[in-house]
């Protein structure tokens, strides 16, 4: 079931600049979803008029079944948003701050739910600190806990481990997945392609403001990715053989490395017919790789138009 639908979504800015181009998306409750794009692609656009922060020039959006302009409050009420940039009052508590949040979407005082928040974002023993003395991790962990504040069904992560360290990010990672696992839809935008591989139940790609493809991924990685097969050369080579011509080999390593792209799925590999020729050419090899794509290879390739 679909918790959030957008419908031929466009959007113009004054300057004549075209950020999205007919997008169509469904994104299903209760997983993660990972959109993808290079910057200026219309990522944080696409979020923004989703969250009612930027208007639309044409097309639909509905969260929950609640259509964002004609039943804004309704649909706000169902979402959470953290933004790239850390904007919140410096001067204010961490207990403060996400308290008030809470009460901006008319919740009634929940002192309980607030403390867990903090307790679950390892939050509670700042939570007297002014926001302004933390660290950039926990001052991006308390953007999260105010956008969890009054229990909203969607969340929205906006490079959410931007400028954060590895131990941190891997903990957040583990805190999206609980999320997740509570019922909570996530849909993340992130230059770190890792963290698409490592938590997204579906990618989308979007660049140029057109949404490339949205999809399962383990079928994109099993659909698109790509084996390489790398030959290790007892001697170097100046060229490749004219023999191996039909293989699309590529030389590497000052001429000591054979690679061979292939598609795993495919019935016929041609990894059998490459060895055999490799052997009839008398090129010994004392190694052999294989490496299969990861989703920034599929990634690199769709955005350069090369999937």
């Amino acid at each position: 079931m679909s918790i959030i639908s957008i419908k031929k979504l466009t959007k113009t800015y004054a300057s004549g600049h075209r950020a999205l181009s007919g997008v169509d998306l469904e994104i299903e409750q209760g997983e993660i979803f990972a959109l993808l794009g290079p910057n200026g692609a219309g990522k944080t656009t696409l979020i923004s008029i989703v969250c009612g922060i930027v208007t639309a020039t044409s097309g639909e959006v509905h969260i929950g079944g609640y259509d964002i302009v004609r039943d804004y409050r309704a649909a706000r009420s169902l979402v959470g948003l953290v933004p790239q940039e850390l904007t919140t009052d410096a001067f204010e508590s961490v207990w403060a701050t996400v308290t008030f949040s809470r009460g901006l979407f008319g919740c009634a005082p929940n002192p309980a739910r607030v403390k867990k928040l903090l307790e679950d974002l390892a939050l509670w023993d700042k939570r007297d600190a002014r926001i302004m003395t933390l660290s950039g991790g926990m001052k991006r962990r308390t953007m999260i806990a105010k956008a969890l504040s009054h229990e909203p069904s969607v969340l929205f992560l906006d490079e959410p481990t931007a400028g954060v360290d590895v131990e941190l990010r891997r903990s957040m990672w583990r805190l999206v997945r609980e999320l997740r696992d509570s019922g909570v839809t996530i849909i993340l935008t992130t230059h770190y392609i890792e963290e698409a591989e490592e938590m997204a139940d579906r990618v989308g790609v979007i660049n140029n403001g057109e949404l490339i493809l949205a999809e399962d991924k383990t079928e994109l990685m099993k659909k698109l990715g790509k084996k390489q097969l790398t030959l290790t050369l007892a001697r170097p080579l100046d060229r490749i053989p004219a023999a191996l011509d039909g293989f699309q080999l590529q030389l590497g390593a000052d001429g000591t490395e054979l690679a061979y792209t292939f598609d795993s799925n495919e019935e016929s590999t041609g990894v059998p017919l490459l060895l055999r020729k490799v052997g009839d050419l008398g090129l010994g090899f004392y190694d052999i790789a294989t490496k299969k794509s990861s989703l920034e290879d599929i990634f690199v390739s769709l955005v350069n138009g090369k999937s």
